[in-house]
């Protein structure tokens, strides 16, 4: 909108051919600043200046205001991040420390799934005499079948309800404990073997033997 020296403009003409602004509780009122030089020959503009007393984004860190558990927060409380959400361990981090000396085959699977593996290529390990399966496993395996195998070196009672709670199958504890003593009398450790064969077709994945000596 452009006004020349040959016409007079008034305040309440130049408010009625603005467009309406719709009211918002963020912003102040819009100012209109209009200047007019009848002197010049060159016309001017008509400049709009929006000022808010708010601004238009609140303040946050990180993913704050997506958060609903911070919702419930007052809003001059200093929760103003995750921070707050975090449990502080023993050690007086907010991190886990690092774990030295405690290196466990995870084998990408859960404790209790772990657990339930190991569990069931000890138990084929003692009932075929030899499997095949990946390299982790089978370093994994090994300590267990050798902890079975001095469980039933002792023969004990004690002993033999360990390994019945540990070996899925009755029948292979019974014979484990019947056939050890015998077999591995002389032998202190290194009841297993561990044999490198192809990796897997497929994913390439590193396989071997495991077996009894």
């Amino acid at each position: 909108m452009a006004c020349s020296s040959s016409t007079t403009w008034s305040m309440a003409t130049l408010k009625s051919a603005l467009p309406s602004v719709p009211s918002a509780p963020m912003f102040s009122k819009l100012p209109i600043s209009a200047a007019c030089n009848t002197s010049s020959s060159k016309p001017r503009r008509v400049g709009l200046s929006l000022r808010s007393s708010k601004p238009l984004l609140p303040q946050y860190s990180g993913l704050t205001a997506l958060c609903p558990l911070l919702s419930s927060f007052p809003s001059g409380s200093e929760n103003t991040g995750f921070d707050s959400l975090f449990s502080i361990i023993d050690n007086g981090g907010r991190f886990f420390a690092m774990r030295h000396g405690r290196k466990v085959p995870k084998l990408s699977r859960p404790p209790d799934q772990r657990r339930a593996l190991l569990r069931g290529l000890t138990t084929q390990l003692l009932k075929h005499g030899r499997i095949k399966t990946t390299r982790a496993r089978a370093s994994a395996v090994r300590k267990y079948v050798d902890k079975m195998i001095t469980l039933a070196k002792e023969g004990s009672l004690h002993k033999r309800r360990q390994a019945l709670g540990f070996i899925y199958e009755k029948q292979i504890v019974h014979a484990l404990f019947a056939e050890v003593p015998e077999r591995y009398g002389d032998r202190n450790g290194g009841y297993t073997r561990i044999i490198r064969t192809l990796p897997r077709r497929g994913d390439n994945a590193p396989m071997a033997y495991i077996e009894l000596v």
